[in-house]
Formats: structure tokens, C-alpha cells, sequence
């Protein structure tokens, strides 16, 4: 069997250099060369799995299949590589220490002092080489999060250097992703904190085999020559990345680069056939040259923050590319919607996007935004609690159960059209009562959902808490809040559609996870095309 390759991919001078991106433009390089390749982040906070951070702190939490919480980076590898991700893939501080001390309690090191090396450390290179094994892929990128001299990164720095010297020589390559800002004053390209960088890296035992230097301006001859002389690297192993008017134009400027040819040369593979980026190249050309325009408003509370509804975002972009339309989200903050404003906030608006969130500031925006999608005949989309709301709108407004509400909002409501199952009610652990991963659901024919998927069970991926409450399944049915997506093992409503809108849709889980370049979320694509159609 052919040994298992590795790439890991570190970050100096600044975070938010966009590792996410050149690992999954790599990544994306490789495979399109044959090669089977997966991506897997390290981050380096205490946190077990982002799950219960606020998404002002660390953007939106991405589900998995097998319903783990992740690093919204996971979501960046899904949609380059169209291949899923899981809970091997993302592994943080507090988990390996979690880890290990579970291990200590349970006398697994036989009474030794236990230490961040080897056991720590030991820990982490065991997981960074979870997939290596699984003998499913020929290369592994790994991503190391945060900021090289950052105290929390030590142990990865130290697991990475003695896995690449374990793995022996051409087995193991470490890309250094830097800084290389320009000073206005002086006008010029400045090398230096690049060179500080390469040289923390260098105290850590870790000589960086590819530096990607992030720019806003063109790397001269010179400039690329003084970066490898002084950061010891071979002149074709400094890769210039400037910033690019989408990160899907990333893979095409790596691949000008010639970074995956260098990676894989270092790696001592070969070249094999030019990368086929057909299909790639399509979407980036419906993507530059739409023929169409809508505005979505995008109703949550998180807004000021774009990281906040990430895959949301991007699920747009692949959305407007199949439909060869400009999508542009206007940003509308659900604390400041009312029944005076609505008319004025969503002047302009061809659909509205009802987003997820959790607790209750900001819900009577949103309801009051899905009673005016209905009521006027824009298109409307919820998502996960946009879809609650959308029951509580209706139950409300329709069939007159003036208080009717979510039990996570109001636990006291007579009328709990939003509730929380019995079995869950017990349970006081945050982290444990929620529906997360890929749950079925089967879709009755003749309804929206049918002819918006094409078929009868899909499998989406869910992370909410609060339920559809069935009592009232009836009353609403009856209504014409046609409940058309059931969960088969539960028998829980996922989806609910109203007959005679242009498009009014609610989903409990998260469509948006599961959007990828290759296959462009159904939903979305049909709400994009539906406000299309409905501005003419």
C-alpha cells in the first residue's frame, strides 16, 4: 500500500489570512489531478467543538453528516471538494485535552507523569493521522489554526514537527501562509514580518517547504527572490496570493502559482494529468457574467457579522451562478423590524430569507418579515427557526391563536406551536439535546418540496432544539399550512409550504450545509429562480 502523504498548512503574522482557502484551493488542485484527498482542521481554542460559541466570536458553527459541530472552514472543504466532512476532520484544544485526561482517570499511562509532551502531543498526532489510515485518501492537508507564536499553538507546532520527522523524508511538507503588507507611505512591498514569521516557525524545529504570501499588490522578481534567500526556500516554493474578487477564483490563481505542482513535487508524486476544471470554470463564468439581478433580504440577528451565516452566503453564490443571477443579500437586522416599518425595510426586496438562530431577541421582527412575504406575495425561504417562525406567523395571524409561540421564547404560551419533544425536556446539558447531522425525510408528492427536489426522501443535516408541535398539525393542515416533508423515524414536520404564493417554504434543517459548487443546493436554487421569475 502507498504511504499516506501530508501537507500542513500554518499561519504567521495575522489570522484571518484565509488558510481555509489556499488548503482548499490546494486540495482542490490535487484532486483534480486524481488524487483522493480530505482536509482536516486543528484549532487551537478550549472550546470542545464551537457549538456553544456565539457566532459573533467565531462565525457560524458548521454540522457535519455524523453531526458534529465544526469550524466553519469544514464548510470552505465541502464546498470546493464536494466531499463530506465529519468529526475526524475537526479537532480542538479541548478535545485532545478532554482526551487525555479521560485517559489519566481511566490509568491508561500506568501512574506516569502526564505531560503536554509526549502525551499531549502524542494525542494530537494520533488524530492527525485518523484518516491517513483509514487508507481512503492518497494526500492530507491538515490546517493548523491560529497564528504561529501564538502559547496555544505550541503543542500542534511541536506534533507537526515530530510527525514530518517521523514520516521521513518527502512524506510530510509544511506551507507557511504569511503577510506581505504594503505600506503606502514608503510605497513598497514590505518582507519583513514574513521573515519574523518563517523565523518563529524555524525556533519551533519546523523549516516552512512552501511560503504563500498573501498580498494586495504583485510580488516583483526581486521581492520573490529576497522571500526565498532570506526565509530559506527554493525561488519557485514562494507563491504569491493576491486578493481574488471571489475565493473560487483561488483555485485558478494557485494553479498559475504552480503550487500544487511544487506540493506535489516535494511530496515526490507525480504531476499526473493537467488538473480538469471544466465544470469549475463554468460556474466561475456564470458566476462573473449573470443576466440577471435580485435582491435577497436576509432577515437574522447576527448580520453585523458576515461569517455569521457563512454557508448561507455561499449557498447564494452557487445558487445565482446555476441561475445566471447576481444575488445580492441586503443585511436587514430582525430587533429593529415592526409592523410600522416592514413596508419601507423591505422596499426594493424580490425574496426574503428568514435566518437560524437561537433564543428569542429579534423573533418578532422575523415574524412580522413572513407575515409581509405572505401576505404580498414575496417570495419567502425559512430556515431552521425561520420555519418556526413561519408556523407561529400563521397560527397567529390565520388561525387566530393570538399567543401562540416557541416554548424556547415563551415557556409559558397556551398555545405551544413550537415545543420542545418530551424526552429532551429532562435533559440540562446544552451541549446534548440537540437534533444534530443527517436525518431522512420523506416528501409527499404534488407538494413544492417534491418538485423542488425531484423525489420522495432527501437527507439533510439539522442542529435546532425545538420542534414542529404535531397537536396542532391538524388545524394548520387544515388551514393551508401543508406540512410536506415528515421525518420517517419521528414522524417530527421538517418541512411546511403554502399552495397559491410565488414560493413560501419553511425547512427545519439546514439546507445550506450541504451546498457545494458541483451541486448547488435544490432549494435555493429554486428560490433564486423563483424571485427571478417574480420580479418580472
Amino acid at each position: 500500500m502507498n504511504q499516506t502523504k501530508y501537507i500542513f498548512v500554518t499561519g504567521g503574522v495575522t489570522s484571518s489570512l484565509g488558510k481555509g482557502i489556499i488548503a482548499a484551493s490546494l486540495a482542490k488542485l490535487v484532486q483534480a489531478r486524481g488524487y483522493r484527498t480530505t482536509i482536516q482542521k486543528f484549532d487551537p481554542y478550549l472550546n470542545v467543538d464551537p457549538g456553544t460559541m456565539n457566532p459573533y466570536e467565531h462565525g457560524e458553527c458548521y454540522v457535519t453528516d455524523d453531526g458534529a459541530e465544526t469550524d466553519l472552514d469544514l464548510g470552505h472543504y465541502e464546498r470546493f471538494l464536494n466531499v463530506p466532512t465529519s468529526q475526524a476532520n475537526n479537532v480542538t484544544t479541548g478535545r485532545v485535552y478532554l482526551s487525555v485526561i479521560e485517559k489519566e482517570r481511566r490509568g491508561e499511562f500506568l501512574g506516569k507523569t502526564v505531560q503536554v509532551v509526549p502525551h499531549i502531543t502524542n494525542e494530537i498526532k494520533e488524530r492527525m493521522q485518523l484518516l491517513g489510515n483509514s487508507g481512503d485518501f492518497d494526500i492530507i492537508i491538515t490546517e493548523i489554526g491560529g497564528t504561529v507564536g501564538d502559547i496555544e499553538s505550541l503543542p500542534y507546532i511541536e506534533s507537526v514537527r515530530q510527525l514530518v520527522w517521523e514520516l521521513g523524508e518527502g512524506n510530510g511538507i509544511v506551507i507557511h501562509l504569511t503577510l506581505v503588507p504594503y505600506l503606502a507611505a514608503a510605497g513598497e512591498l514590505k518582507t519583513k514580518p514574513t521573515q519574523h514569521s518563517v523565523k518563529t516557525l524555524m525556533e519551533s524545529g519546523i523549516k516552512a517547504d512552501i511560503l504563500v504570501c498573501r498580498t494586495e499588490h504583485e510580488l516583483s522578481d526581486e521581492i520573490r527572490q529576497k522571500l526565498a534567500l532570506f526565509c530559506n526556500v527554493k525561488r519557485e516554493a514562494v507563491i504569491q496570493s493576491i486578493d481574488a474578487s471571489t475565493i473560487y477564483e483561488v483555485p485558478l490563481l494557485m494553479l498559475e502559482e504552480g503550487l500544487d505542482v511544487v506540493a506535489l513535487k516535494k511530496l515526490n508524486l507525480p504531476k499526473k494529468a493537467a488538473p480538469d476544471l471544466k465544470n469549475w470554470n463554468t460556474f466561475l463564468h456564470r458566476l462573473k457574467h449573470p443576466k440577471h439581478t435580485v435582491n435577497v433580504g436576509l432577515i437574522g440577528k447576527y448580520v453585523e457579522l458576515q461569517d455569521s451565516y457563512k454557508s448561507i452566503l455561499e449557498a447564494f453564490i452557487h445558487a445565482g451562478a446555476s441561475n445566471e443571477t447576481k444575488v445580492n443579500i441586503i443585511s436587514i437586522h430582525s430587533e429593529y423590524i415592526d409592523s410600522e416599518n416592514i413596508a419601507e425595510k423591505l422596499n426594493g426586496i424580490d425574496g426574503i430569507l428568514v435566518a437560524p438562530g437561537f433564543g428569542e431577541r429579534g423573533i418578532e421582527g422575523k415574524i412580522e418579515a413572513v407575515r409581509y412575504a405572505r401576505e404580498n406575495n414575496l417570495p419567502f425561504f425559512g430556515i431552521c427557526l425561520g420555519m418556526q417562525m413561519a408556523v407561529i406567523e400563521y397560527s397567529r395571524n390565520v388561525l387566530n391563536l393570538k399567543d401562540a409561540n416557541s416554548t424556547e421564547m415563551n415557556p409559558n404560551t397556551t398555545n405551544p406551536v413550537i415545543d420542545l419533544m418530551e424526552e429532551q425536556k429532562t435533559i440540562t446539558d446544552k451541549g446534548g439535546t440537540m437534533r444534530l447531522g443527517s436525518w431522512k425525510c420523506d416528501l409527499k408528492e404534488a407538494t413544492l418540496a417534491h418538485q423542488v427536489y425531484g423525489k420522495t426522501q432527501i437527507q439533510e443535516r439539522h442542529r435546532h432544539r425545538y420542534e414542529y408541535n404535531n397537536k396542532y398539525a391538524q388545524q394548520l393542515e387544515k388551514a393551508g399550512l401543508t406540512s410536506s416533508g415528515i421525518n420517517p423515524d419521528t414522524g417530527l414536520v421538517e418541512i411546511v409550504e403554502i399552495k397559491n404564493h410565488p414560493f413560501f417554504i419553511g425547512v427545519q434543517y439546514h439546507p445550506e450545509y450541504k451546498s457545494t459548487v458541483a451541486n448547488p443546493q435544490p432549494i435555493f436554487v429554486s428560490f433564486v429562480a423563483a424571485m427571478v421569475k417574480n420580479k418580472k
